[in-house]
């Protein structure tokens, strides 16, 4: 009994070395340098559909910004 289940394990674990990939569903990381009079909810609003809301908090959080002023120049990852 103690073996079956050992098989079994060594089983799940080579089929899931050999099936499992990291996924590239997200693509390619995309940035965005702020021009003049950009702003976080221009930017959600161009970039992502449904509310800029939720675009702002996605942009806020991967880029780690504390506050919503933006400079010309600066570079952002658009998540």
């Amino acid at each position: 009994m103690f073996g079956r289940i050992i098989g079994l394990v060594l089983v799940f674990l080579i089929a899931w070395i050999v099936f499992v990939r990291p996924s590239s569903g997200s693509g390619p990381e995309r940035r965005y340098v702020v021009r003049p009079h950009d702003t976080l909810w221009t930017i959600a609003a161009s970039h992502y559909g449904g509310d800029p809301r939720e675009g702002v908090w996605k942009l806020m959080h991967r880029n780690h910004l504390a506050e919503t002023i933006l400079r010309p120049g600066q570079r952002l990852v658009l998540p």
